[in-house]
């Protein structure tokens, strides 16, 4: 019984999160702030786990056509992320850096060959909040390739009390987002590491 309403979460939970997030999307009163200019050309895309609730729409605003894939943890919360972003177009690439990680580094990397963006949470799949992992880090500098970072900032929202603080705005709030594109070039991996970090959390909501 409990593994066959596991599994009925996992179906009926997607499309109901998807149907919160686009009607927080679209009665929200959005504005855009781009730090850096963002043009069509292929990045490795990061946002907090405590944001997903709005950067992947962000993303699939400003980049509506652009193939995309994320890499997502293999637990059954990772499923249900799966296939909410599923609806948004942007592929699963199954795995994280404590499960699967050679795995889906791999895939990642064929991913970025195929021209697809691959979209990161650095802090994920458990934490700690606002940590910065390897892989968003490691997979730009390999591949040379800039970080379009995604944050946003809600006027009025609910915050969970998850180990990602994760935020939900409130319907008919105004959100900001802020938009900005990192060269990590001449960086050393554990400089590119602070400095992303940095830049991640100017405009987050503590």
């Amino acid at each position: 019984m409990k593994s066959f309403l596991k599994q009925a979460g996992v179906v009926v939970a997607p499309p109901v999160i998807f149907l919160i997030m686009r009607f927080i999307w679209f009665t929200a009163k959005k504005r855009f702030h781009y730090i850096t200019p963002i043009d069509d050309s292929q990045h490795v895309c990061v946002c907090w786990h405590g944001e997903l609730l709005m950067s992947p729409q962000a993303y699939r605003k400003i980049h509506p056509r652009h193939p995309a894939s994320a890499i997502i943890s293999q637990h059954t919360d990772g499923e249900i992320i799966a296939r909410t972003l599923g609806f948004l177009r942007i592929r699963p690439l199954r795995g994280s850096s404590k499960k699967g990680a050679k795995q889906v580094l791999m895939q990642a990397f064929k991913s970025i060959k195929a021209k697809e963006e691959v979209l990161i949470t650095p802090d994920g799949p458990r934490g700690p909040r606002h940590a910065m992992s390897d892989g968003a880090i490691g997979i730009a500098l390999k591949s040379d390739l800039p970080i379009f970072v995604m944050n946003y900032q809600a006027s009025s929202y609910w915050q969970l009390g998850s180990w990602d603080r994760f935020v939900i705005p409130k319907p008919f709030c105004q959100i900001d987002f802020y938009i900005q594109s990192l060269s990590l070039e001449g960086l050393s991996h554990q400089e590119a590491k602070v400095y992303l970090k940095e830049k991640m959390l100017e405009h987050t909501i503590q």
